[in-house]
């Protein structure tokens, strides 16, 4: 059995994986919440932790083709949303690196105000 390690991310604006409130994401990482996932509603993060990254595949999405990888909590292994490898559009090349994580697949730590959101 391999041990996994968690990281603990220091704030008061946390998001987290809601099926075992693992840390995946701090609020000031946000880059944009305009953005659709699989399962409706999805912002689109600069970093995030505690993530393991599936395989790389080809997909067409609203913008146009991009190769994305799913990512998965690292303790629960639930799907929170893909990582932007590479954007075929020079429009969206501001992608890349980048990840995509479902609102309906985190929560606010301590339910922090919704005003702050």
């Amino acid at each position: 059995m391999v041990k996994v390690y968690q990281t603990y991310l220091d704030g008061t604006r946390i998001y987290t994986c809601t099926t075992c409130h693992s840390h995946l994401a701090l609020h000031e990482d946000i880059i944009s919440r305009a953005f659709h996932g699989r399962h409706g509603a999805a912002y689109l993060f600069d970093n995030v932790v505690n993530v393991s990254l599936g395989a790389k595949e080809e997909r067409m999405l609203m913008t146009g083709m991009h190769s994305v990888a799913d990512i998965y909590c690292n303790i629960c292994h639930t799907t929170v949303g893909w990582k932007y490898v590479f954007a075929f559009e020079e429009s969206q090349k501001y992608k890349e690196g980048k990840y995509i994580v479902e609102k309906s697949k985190i929560a606010k730590e301590n339910d922090w105000d919704e005003v702050d959101s």
